[in-house]
């Protein structure tokens, strides 16, 4: 199997176990609360699964592209992009506290899950970078439409997500709850996320089938 269809097939996979998620622990509310809540408690190896896997897709859309990746700009991208696999590789192994755990009684597990949600900020540049190089590479002219596409979702998802959360858990003071709907961005800047792996790969295994 190529890697482009590895990360497809992970990605799927991903989006699957994320809509599973939702029925099984239908008495958690979407709207307030992070998708990292899923792995707490009964069926929570299900969320941890589903991030080893988008870790997975990750790594199979940079294997899918690395033929592009060989000026030093591209591999500082690719670099910071495996940090931030890393980074979901360290949030699925380690379950997150409750959204409104106080900062003196988190685990360690908790705090190493926050370590790998900061380090997903590393890979958001990283991606940028890929995006950028994928642009200016000749043999991405044809896909340079839909790279763009991918690029303007990511980075819409990501201001979507981070900007409504930091500004809703200031308004709230860090209490999070029913008036603090920080579940919904949290889930469109992992889902723009995932629309950029998905683009690039079936772009990457359309290139290598016309090859």
């Amino acid at each position: 199997m190529s890697a482009a269809r590895v990360s497809l097939v992970a990605n799927g996979l991903f989006m699957v176990l994320l809509l599973a998620l939702h029925g099984l622990k239908s008495n958690l509310d979407p709207s307030w609360h992070f998708l990292s809540e899923y792995a707490i408690g009964k069926y929570g190896w299900l969320m941890q699964g589903a991030f080893l896997t988008l870790a997975a897709a990750n790594l199979g859309t940079l294997a899918a592209i690395r033929d592009s990746l060989k000026t030093v700009s591209a591999k500082i991208g690719a670099g910071l992009f495996l940090v931030g696999t890393f980074g979901t590789v360290l949030a699925g192994l380690c379950v997150t506290d409750p959204i409104n755990t106080p900062a003196e009684a988190q685990t360690l597990s908790g705090t190493l899950h926050n370590v790998g949600g900061g380090l997903g900020l590393l890979g958001f540049v990283g991606t940028l970078i890929l995006s950028t190089r994928l642009l200016r590479d000749p043999q991405w002219r044809l896909a340079r439409p839909a790279v763009g596409l991918a690029t303007a979702l990511l980075i819409l998802g990501f201001l979507i997500s981070f900007v409504s959360i930091a500004m809703l858990t200031a308004r709230n003071n860090g209490v999070f709850g029913p008036d603090t709907p920080v579940g919904w961005p949290n889930r469109i800047g992992i889902l723009s996320g995932c629309a950029w792996l998905a683009i690039i790969a079936w772009q990457a295994r359309c290139m290598n089938l016309k090859t």
